[in-house]
């Protein structure tokens, strides 16, 4: 078993940056590869980014390349999504996610282990 706690969402005004980071506990978490996804009111869960288990590959939606950044530190059992240049539709609940695979994936489907989320606003 593997327990995620997201933290950092908040509100902030476009073209701001907000820092997400999502702790784990249980199953050895460096063999596990991490994703974000998130999920705005009425959609389904969107694939954000993701990160291999030990980071050195990353992957990343269309819609946030260049703006946010991936990285996990395995020693502290954290996963970070650095979010910036914010923009009104990245504004959703973000969810970190962990997968019994050293292989980093897109599909939620294929992820074993979900943390509660925390929400992102962003909004003049």
């Amino acid at each position: 078993q593997v327990q995620l706690v997201e933290s950092g969402g908040g509100s902030v005004q476009p073209g701001g940056s907000l820092r997400l980071s999502c702790a784990a506990s249980g199953r050895t978490f460096s063999l596990v590869a991490m994703g974000w996804f998130l999920q705005a009111p009425g959609k389904e869960r969107e694939f954000v980014a993701a990160a291999s288990w030990r980071g050195s590959r990353t992957d990343y939606a269309d819609s946030v390349k260049g703006r946010f950044t991936i990285s996990r530190d395995n020693a502290k059992n954290t996963v970070y999504l650095q979010m910036n240049s914010l923009k009104p539709e990245d504004t959703a609940v973000y969810y970190c996610a962990a997968r019994k695979s050293v292989v980093a994936d897109k599909g939620p489907d294929s992820y074993d282990y979900w943390g509660q989320g925390t929400p992102v606003t962003v909004s003049s």
